[in-house]
Order: C-alpha cells, then structure tokens, then sequence
C-alpha cells in the first residue's frame, strides 16, 4: 500500500494521546541494556538510487528461458493463458480479504466454491476445501485428518514422496506425537499410508495398490496428485484413495522463487469434517436467490480451540482464483493435450538422452509421464555444462537421497518445443 508519512504536529499529538512527551518514552518499560542505540546500516539512498541499487542487484540473477528450463522437482515452467491475469489482476479479487461478510463478499465466495467444485471433479472425490497454503502442508494436514479419523498416531509414507513434503509432514508431527514411517506395509497401528503419483522422480507407482494395502488394515489412503496429470491418469477417487493432495502451481501460476503457490485438498464425505481450514457452500434465501457462505470453518478461531482440525488461518484465495481461471480456460480437452504434448517431449528427450554414451535410465522398468530419472557421469559438470549453453538441467536427487548418487531428473512440459530439446541434447554432447 503507499507510504503514509506523519507529520511532526501528528506525531506529537498521537504521543499526547497516550501521555508521553517522545518516541524514546515508549520504549521505558524495555531494560537500558536490551535496547539497540542504532542500526548498522548503509546511509540512506533516495529513492531514484534505491531503484538504480534493486536493478543491479537484480541484474546479478541468472534468468533462464521457459524453453530451455528443464528441471522439475516439484516445481514447473508451463504456459500460462492471458485469461489467467486477466481475471486476477481485477482489484475486486486482487485485493480482497478474508470473505467474512457474506454479503459484501459474494464474488470472492463464488470463485472459491468454483474452485472447490473443480478440484473436487479433477480428483474425483467428494469434497474439496478452499485452498491451502502448498503442497507440502496440504500433504501434512492430510496426516491429521488421518490421525483424528483413526485414532492411530503413525503415518507410512511409501515410495519417493517429495523430500520437502515429509520435512513438513515430520514437523507437524512431532507437535501431536504421530510417528512417521517409511515404507509400504502398513500395520494395526497405520493411520495413513501416503503416496505420491507420480513420485518425486517423475515415476508412476501403483496407486490402487497401495490404496488397497492401506485399506486391508483399517488405514486411509492419501494420494499426492500431480493436477496436470489427473488429465491422463486415474483420479484418486477412481482407485479409492480417501484424501487427495497436492500443488496446484502448474495450475496458472509461475514458480515465484518458490511460492506463493497454493495446496489442495479433497476428501470423501465421510471425512468432511475434519477438512481444515475452510469450506465454502452455496444456498438460497427466502426469496430464492442464490447466494454463497462460509459453510464449514473448523479452526480455532471460530470454535473452542480443542474442537479445532487445523490452525490454519487464511487460503491462498488469489491462488486458488488464478487455478480456476486456468482449469476453465484449458478445460478437459485443453488440459489432457497439455499432458499429453508433455509425456510425448519427455519420452523423446529420456530416449535421446540414454543413448548417450554413460548415461542410463535410473529406473528403466518404470513408467513415466513428463519427468524421468537417469544416470549420468559427473552431474556437477553436465549440470555447468547447460548453464553456459543458457539451459537450466536436471535436479540432482542424490542431496535427498544417498542411493541415488550421479542421478538427475529431467522434465519437460509443453513450453519445452522440439528445437529447445535438441539444444540440450547438443550441449550435453558437445
């Protein structure tokens, strides 16, 4: 918002108000020996200078093409459609806050339960809440809601789940004595199994299997769901999956440095309510008109705290506007070409790739989409390599995963053209 500047005469009023004489007699309850004289700071620059500073500072960035940007680990170069800041750059949704007002907020309500309504067909389940903050935490809210249902406190997560997710999931559980496990044979004492689709490697795994292990001993199945590729792949809801989760940043969103981005979260009905965070729902008044409502708000702000399922205070609503913006932009049609154009460029790319001399698929065996793992002599190098030829490579996974020394994970979506792929091949070959 713009700089507000108080003049002296207002400054010495709002002291008068509260009865001191200055700022330092604001600070008398604070110890001599706490307080900090002054800052160690540069002398101040005007604001044409600031200016002139930020863009040589930004100018130190190295900025890669969407085209020539191959890396993936969770998070995706994609095209995103004009409609997309079209629609979220309206000062109505781009400075809205939470819709506590029903009445003065029915636009933001609408686009929420429209977003509610989208993920809850893309994942095939019942019910999907209004957003959460990312992937990661989606993923542990997802554990609680488990823990709660079931009343068991350990979760299983099974396979190559994304590294950061389980940092996530392991901090929240620590709060609420959950143990979390790695591994694929659940017990009597398994709340949850968790599993991603595809996994962190890019890797396709059997979904219905797992669901079904977790379900053989009274556990839910949470299913970390890429959006894009529910387009292609069996939804959650198709194979049984009680939650679904994941990132919605290849929804419409660029990659931000890493966030903002927004979580998603859909469930069966049974579960309802233990969604956390909020739930947007739509009625009628007395005279028939259709209007739109916090349904369901289960935090601790609105009812007693350890009545609560979640301490989660606000949805990334501008996000989750921008998801649906481009989820009905694309449409199914729209969205399963997207995929579709991906998995042909990666597959290309992994065929080109091994048949460079010391490069090897990591898992030859596995299916995938648009994301693969292989074996390469020397990543640091290849990795250097690209960067001067202008192209961002591989992710290096062996920082997460010791077994997996001298892999790294390509990706390619649909920005990555055919000329962009035949750089990389030359710059690696070179």
């Amino acid at each position: 918002m713009p700089y507000l500047v108080h003049s002296p005469q207002e400054r010495a009023e709002m002291l008068a108000a509260i009865g001191v004489d200055s700022m330092e007699g604001l600070l008398v309850d604070i110890p001599a020996s706490l307080r900090i004289p002054s800052l160690e700071l540069p002398d101040g620059l005007s604001e044409f200078e600031t200016m002139a500073r930020v863009t040589s500072l930004a100018a130190r960035n190295r900025v890669f093409p969407d085209r020539l940007t191959f890396r993936g680990g969770g998070v995706y170069r994609r095209f995103i459609p004009a409609a997309v800041a079209a629609v979220t750059s309206k000062p109505e949704f781009y400075t809205a806050y939470t819709p506590y007002q029903p009445e003065a907020s029915q636009g933001t309500l609408q686009a929420i339960y429209e977003f509610q309504t989208l993920i809850a067909e893309l994942t095939a389940l019942d019910v999907a809440n209004a957003s959460l903050y990312d992937g990661a935490t989606a993923v542990a809210e997802a554990a609680m809601m488990a823990s709660v249902q079931t009343g068991r406190k350990e979760v299983l997560v099974a396979g190559y789940v994304h590294p950061e997710y389980v940092e996530v999931l392991r901090a929240f559980s620590d709060g609420r004595g959950i143990k979390v496990r790695k591994g694929s044979e659940p017990n009597a004492k398994t709340a949850a199994i968790i599993f991603q689709q595809p996994d962190f490697l890019g890797l396709l795994v059997d979904a219905a299997d797992l669901t079904r292990l977790a379900h053989d001993v009274g556990a839910l199945a949470i299913a970390c769901v890429d959006p894009i590729s529910l387009a292609v792949l069996a939804p959650p809801g198709e194979y049984g999956a009680d939650i679904a989760v994941g990132e919605g940043q290849q929804l419409g969103m660029s990659p931000s440095y890493g966030g903002p981005h927004l979580g998603f979260i859909a469930c069966r009905k049974e579960l309802v309510r233990r969604l956390p965070g909020r739930l947007i729902g739509t009625s009628h008044d007395a005279n028939g008109r259709r209007g739109f409502v916090l349904t369901l708000t289960a935090r601790e702000q609105h009812i007693r705290r350890e009545k609560a399922t979640s301490n989660i205070c606000t949805n990334h609503s501008l996000c989750a506007l921008a998801a649906s913006v481009y989820m009905t932009y694309m449409g199914e049609e729209g969205m399963r070409r997207v995929a579709d154009v991906s998995f042909k460029r990666a597959h290309a790319l992994a065929e080109r790739l091994a048949a460079l001399p010391g490069w090897e698929l990591a898992f030859p065996e596995r299916p995938f989409l648009n994301e693969f793992p292989i074996r390469v002599p020397k990543p640091s190098v290849v990795s250097r390599k690209l960067a001067r030829h202008g192209i961002l490579g591989g992710l290096d996974v062996s920082r997460w995963f010791r077994e997996l020394k001298g892999v790294l994970t390509f990706t390619c979506t649909e920005v990555n053209d055919p000329r962009a792929i035949d750089e990389l091949v030359a710059a690696v070959s070179s």
